[in-house]
């Protein structure tokens, strides 16, 4: 399938006439202005902060010759519409969760976190030591774009609730906010499955037009109010073990980069993976602490509902075999796991049981 030329020809849906008004990029004397479109709203934890660390790096290690102009929802093209602007070239480069566009291809699901998938860490593993990189780089040669990891969430929770859920059947007609496999994963149990940009949740969920919706972790969600509306917070989840977050460049655009503004971009991308991460895991227990103090009930799911979440994730996981880029990035990711958690399960993980058992807490 060969789309540059299709993308280049076609307007690309609701985003196209808002995505027109962009400024082509600003080169002058060696000097040059990216526009960055971004599916957060300013200021939003975790995921607006990794979208800033990235374009404050570049401007700082380039000296100023390469900055990044970082555009929000709304201010040039939605949340959603970033793909399209990034994939015509009527926009530069993209931050965003690349599984919010498995529309486009569901391969775009192993670039955020597919349900039951890799921690933070073994997603960096598989990303840069066992060929992620570049089959990114192969799914993004069909759409125009040169891809790039920038960020992480570490390990997403299960969701806020307005009452316990005690058995799979809880999630029948449950009107829920989950992107990626995992909403498809909720929605053959039954769930009413939306996906939703972020900065439309909070009204979402405080007008009853969702039951319930999973985000981030404990400090990206009290940054967001959900505490305020649902009472009872599930801490781990299925979908989204290790997030991961995206940078996504105009291939066209890349290509014209000289050698050293494109080392700059893909160290600066690697730098906000790991300064990003630290962040989010460092706040996550002291804000889940003040939600507790807010009143807000922290669970966990009864293994037959983790049962339900495995069968199906199977059948969701299956269903897109058929495409062989799919099955060649699944492929590439589950052995890359397998070697990771060989390892990982006989050190860390043994090690922090006993930790635990030892010292407490």
């Amino acid at each position: 399938m060969d789309r540059r030329s299709f993308l280049k020809t076609s307007a690309m849906g609701g985003g196209a006439v808002a995505a027109a008004s962009l400024a082509a990029p600003a080169i002058a004397q060696g000097n040059r202005t990216l526009t960055m479109v971004t599916s957060w709203r300013r200021g939003f934890a975790v995921l607006d902060d990794a979208a800033s660390y990235f374009a404050q790096m570049v401007g700082e290690i380039s000296g100023g010759s390469l900055i990044i102009d970082k555009k929000a929802p709304g201010e040039l093209v939605g949340a959603f519409e970033v793909f399209d602007a990034v994939s015509s070239g009527q926009a530069d480069l993209y931050h965003s969760a690349d599984y919010y566009f498995i529309s486009q291809h569901p391969g775009y699901a192993y670039f955020t976190a597919v349900p039951f998938g890799g921690t933070a860490q073994e997603v960096t593993n598989w990303y840069y030591h066992g060929g992620g990189e570049s089959l990114h780089d192969q799914l993004g040669e069909v759409f125009n774009l040169k891809g790039m990891l920038a960020g992480n969430t570490g390990s997403q929770s299960g969701g806020w609730f307005r009452k316990e859920i005690t058995s799979a059947d809880d999630f029948n007609g449950l009107k829920f906010r989950m992107p990626g496999l995992g909403g498809q994963v909720l929605g053959k149990m039954g769930a009413s499955v939306q996906n939703i940009p972020g900065g439309e949740l909070y009204q979402a969920l405080s007008s009853g037009a969702l039951d319930g919706l999973e985000w981030v972790g404990p400090m990206a969600d009290e940054s967001a109010g959900f505490q305020e509306i649902a009472k009872v917070y599930y801490t781990a989840g299925f979908h989204e073990p290790g997030a991961a977050l995206a940078c996504n460049v105009n291939l066209d655009v890349w290509n014209e980069l000289s050698d050293q503004h494109k080392a700059i971009l893909r160290y600066s991308s690697m730098a906000t993976t790991q300064l990003q991460l630290a962040e989010t895991l460092s706040n996550n227990g002291a804000a889940l602490a003040r939600l507790q103090a807010q009143g807000v009930k922290t669970l966990q799911f009864p293994d037959d509902i983790w049962d339900a979440f495995g069968t199906y994730s199977a059948e969701v996981m299956n269903e897109n075999m058929e495409d062989t880029l799919f099955a060649a990035i699944r492929e590439s990711f589950e052995a890359s796991l397998a070697n990771s958690a060989a390892w990982i399960q006989k050190s860390d993980g043994y090690y922090v049981e006993q930790r635990v058992r030892v010292l407490g807490g």
